[in-house]
């Protein structure tokens, strides 16, 4: 699908905290990411993916921006989400419960999504880092700020540093293109420059890890995810609901008993302050 299909508007963002969110430890990017879909979940995957994180993908804004219904809009969402792609849910942070919509390039599958809600998910291993190919692909986005294999080498570890702070791909980006001076002399001693000047603060760590449910992609139902199959309920799958658990009733001779031994206990008690 052509960029000129979807709407001229900035696509807006969503109230802070919420929003599109990437999750962690991305694959390098690749022509493939999204071979795998139909040509028009594809086509809104791409457009997802180069939104900035924070910005509004609910149902309703996308389909304002996109040349797509509602309806169709939330089926796509859906085929997304079995591909592992996409996941609404919730976070608990500071006794709160905040909602969610977690994104990511790479297709993950329904144990990669299980440890990110225990907070355990792996660091994979790239042939190349993460940091060396943001710099080698500077130049598609300014060809001012070109680097060489050297250079990008040579600033990778200041680049590894913005992500252990927690900044995504679109944040280093950001802080290497824009208000460039005209002309740019030398590319790398600008980008070394702005990695160290604009480098964001430490994260505030959490001792313990976030508390996670996510959410049945067909009817919204919280969840653990070990529960859910391709990003929805087993009930929402055709599976029988579990039944619920009987509430144990004691005999009225075991009551009787242990109502007996408090009172004997008391007794007890009271006879050893007097």
């Amino acid at each position: 699908m052509a960029d000129a299909e979807f709407s001229p508007e900035p696509h807006p963002l969503a109230n802070p905290g919420y929003g599109k969110r990437s999750a962690p430890y991305e694959r390098p990017c690749t022509e493939a990411d999204f071979a795998h879909l139909r040509p028009r979940e594809a086509a809104i995957a791409a457009y997802i993916e180069r939104l900035p994180d924070g910005s509004d993908i609910s149902v309703k804004t996308l389909a304002k921006h996109l040349p797509y219904g509602q309806c169709a809009m939330r089926t796509a969402l859906t085929r997304i989400t079995r591909a592992g792609h996409l996941r609404r849910g919730r976070e608990c942070l500071d006794g709160l419960w905040i909602t969610r919509t977690w994104w990511t390039r790479t297709a993950r599958d329904d144990a990669w999504w299980s440890a990110f809600q225990r907070g355990d998910v792996p660091k994979e291993k790239p042939t190349r880092s993460r940091a060396y190919i943001l710099l080698a692909a500077l130049g598609r986005t300014d060809s001012a700020m070109s680097l060489s294999h050297a250079e990008c080498r040579a600033l990778a570890p200041l680049v590894d540093e913005w992500f252990t702070r927690d900044a995504t791909e679109g944040d280093v980006t950001r802080a290497l293109t824009i208000g460039l001076p005209t002309p740019v002399h030398h590319p790398a001693a600008l980008a070394r420059r702005r990695l160290t000047t604009k480098l964001p603060p430490e994260p505030i760590r959490r001792e313990r890890p976030p508390l996670r449910l996510l959410e049945c992609a067909k009817c919204g139902a919280p969840a653990y995810a070990d529960l859910l199959r391709e990003g929805e309920c087993g009930p929402c799958q055709g599976e029988p609901a579990p039944a619920p658990s009987p509430t144990p009733i004691l005999p009225a001779a075991r009551v009787r008993a242990h109502a007996a031994a408090i009172r004997a206990r008391d007794v007890t008690r009271e006879g050893t302050h007097t």
